[in-house]
């Protein structure tokens, strides 16, 4: 398990702005899944996370929803999805992290939760469902155990709340740039640079924009405000579309675009820096 706090705080030191996929567990199959994470892996994603299926994802728009539909149909639980993690954790050098809703983390139990997940490998843990005001029955637990507990800031909080949360959070902060749920947008929305400005002046904590990119250009937009960009139903898009077999080349070379494109804009803003990193 990488510790994700060390990770991220290394990668904006080096300037290098961070790249996360989001890939469902199971979907569209337990081999495909694995292809996926080695292939976001290799297309240059700093942190990958491990979305766990759930019947309500109130976060979640309708792609993610269906991909979860499917992955539930399959079988695939919270258990079954750590297992994926513990034998992908060894395989990458990227740091996993797992997006749960709170539900299936009670009926496990969060102490039993928080032991498996450390022994999978995971370094973080974001639950979407959990105010912050209610995270102090779990953040210590996990964090106890290595894992970063990573909280998500919306574009209603006012400043008071996003330095609470941004001062709470470790690893990254999760900045939902819409109010609304996930899914890929032709457009991103106005006033989202301003938001990252915002909170990244509120903490030393990296910043990551999730919620409606889908182009390489729509990442290197964001980027340009935020420490990272998060990638999710586009993804899962190129997943399901498709013979499976393919599924890893079509998110590979999406990711690769998005990186390529990322470091272009670092680049471009910064012409005396001849490398950003890896």
């Amino acid at each position: 398990m990488r510790d994700l706090a060390i990770a991220t705080a290394a990668l904006r030191a080096s300037g290098r702005k961070a790249l996360v996929a989001f890939l469902t567990a199971g979907y569209p199959d337990d081999a495909t899944f694995h292809d996926l994470v080695l292939a976001a892996a290799d297309a240059g994603s700093d942190v990958i996370e491990i979305g766990i299926p759930f019947s309500d994802p109130i976060a979640d728009g309708p792609v993610i929803q269906a991909a979860s539909n499917v992955a539930l149909k399959r079988g695939v639980t919270l258990r079954s999805a750590l297992r994926h993690a513990a034998r992908l954790a060894p395989a990458v050098a990227t740091p996993l992290v797992g997006m749960s809703y709170i539900n299936p983390i009670l009926t496990m139990g969060v102490t039993a939760f928080a032991d498996e997940a450390r022994d999978s490998g995971l370094a973080g843990v974001i639950l979407p469902d959990v105010s912050f005001e209610e995270s102090g029955a779990f953040r210590p637990v996990l964090r106890a155990r290595g894992l970063a507990y990573i909280d998500l800031v919306a574009p209603t909080s006012d400043a008071a709340r996003v330095r609470a949360i941004a001062g709470a959070s470790s690893g990254f902060v999760y900045l939902v740039s819409v109010t609304g749920v996930t899914g890929a947008r032709t457009a991103h929305p106005m006033g989202v640079s301003e938001l990252a400005d915002r909170v990244r002046a509120a903490t030393e904590t990296p910043v990551y924009v999730g919620f409606g990119v889908s182009t390489p250009e729509q990442a290197a937009g964001v980027a340009q405000h935020a420490d990272g960009v998060i990638i999710g139903s586009r993804l899962i898009q190129l997943a399901g579309d498709g013979h499976p077999a393919q599924a890893g080349r079509r998110v590979g070379e999406f990711l690769a675009a998005a990186r390529k494109a990322i470091d272009a804009g670092a680049v471009e803003r910064e012409p005396g820096r001849a490398t950003l990193g890896r």
